[in-house]
């Protein structure tokens, strides 16, 4: 972004030619103690290594390995505030609403051959020195091409919603999938969809290699950017972000891909 005192083009016009929306460069990134931080920036760390561990093993990780006497009450906060939980490598930054409707899981036994046949959506924890906020993004299965995505300080739905509305302005995919999140799981969220004519598909509860793609593309956010640049504020965060996506889809070879690029796959077949 521009300097706000050396910009010619608008702050909201910047904005929508990086596709984020206007809110996200006010936003401060979510506060925690010092200390707090510091035990969250290793958790973050070791969950990436060891998605496996819950509570009581971080703990005793944190203990035993890095020295912090910390108790299983604080690292339990510490994980939901994050939104991690360990029974299946799944990172859980959404919860179900009461009363919303969860959809099958259309894509056990499913061969994906083409392009814009499904997309996938997840959210992940993505730290800052002072703070942290929370990352949303869209990605086409065959290509592994990233869509959409943006930044948020909270779990509220309004930056899923945005970031599906930008997915869906030039082409609409034949299946969705997310997880049963309240995010997700929305009549706002679903009904987009459903004026689309897209079918919905919800991972069941716990099954992390449901959405297997998104999670190894939160490893490659993370493992190539986020704990190589210690961004320190949310708009800092935004513009490095994006130059990662963009490295992501132009320029990173994909083994599973031939070593070609999501761009490459995705613009030769759409």
């Amino acid at each position: 972004m521009i300097e706000p005192d050396r910009q010619q083009i608008s702050v909201r016009r910047q904005c929508e030619l990086i596709g984020i929306s206007r809110s996200s460069l006010s936003y401060e990134p979510a506060k925690e103690s010092d200390y707090n931080l510091l035990l969250m920036r290793l958790l973050d760390e070791q969950y990436t290594r060891t998605p496996f561990y819950g509570v009581l093993k971080m703990t005793a990780w944190l203990r035993e390995e890095k020295q912090h006497l910390v108790t299983h009450k604080r690292v339990r906060r510490l994980l939901r505030l994050m939104g991690l939980e360990a029974i299946y490598p799944k990172p859980r930054l959404s919860i179900a609403t009461p009363g919303h409707q969860i959809y099958p899981y259309l894509l056990r036994g499913v061969a994906i051959n083409r392009v814009n046949q499904v997309w996938s959506t997840d959210i992940t924890y993505v730290r800052l020195v002072g703070g942290f906020v929370y990352l949303v993004a869209i990605i086409d299965w065959y290509s592994r091409y990233v869509l959409s995505w943006e930044v948020s300080t909270t779990l509220e739905s309004d930056f899923c919603l945005s970031v599906l509305e930008r997915a869906l302005k030039p082409v609409t995919p034949e299946i969705f999938n997310s997880d049963q999140g309240s995010q997700f799981t929305s009549q706002a969220f679903t009904g987009i969809l459903k004026e689309h004519g897209i079918a919905i598909s919800m991972d069941g509860r716990g099954r992390a290699l449901d959405n297997i793609f998104v999670e190894r593309l939160w490893r490659s956010v993370k493992y190539e950017n986020v704990y190589l640049n210690d961004y320190r504020t949310v708009p800092e965060a935004i513009a490095g972000l994006k130059r990662y996506f963009e490295f992501y889809n132009h320029e990173r070879l994909h083994q599973a891909l031939d070593y070609r690029t999501p761009e490459a796959i995705y613009r030769s077949a759409a």
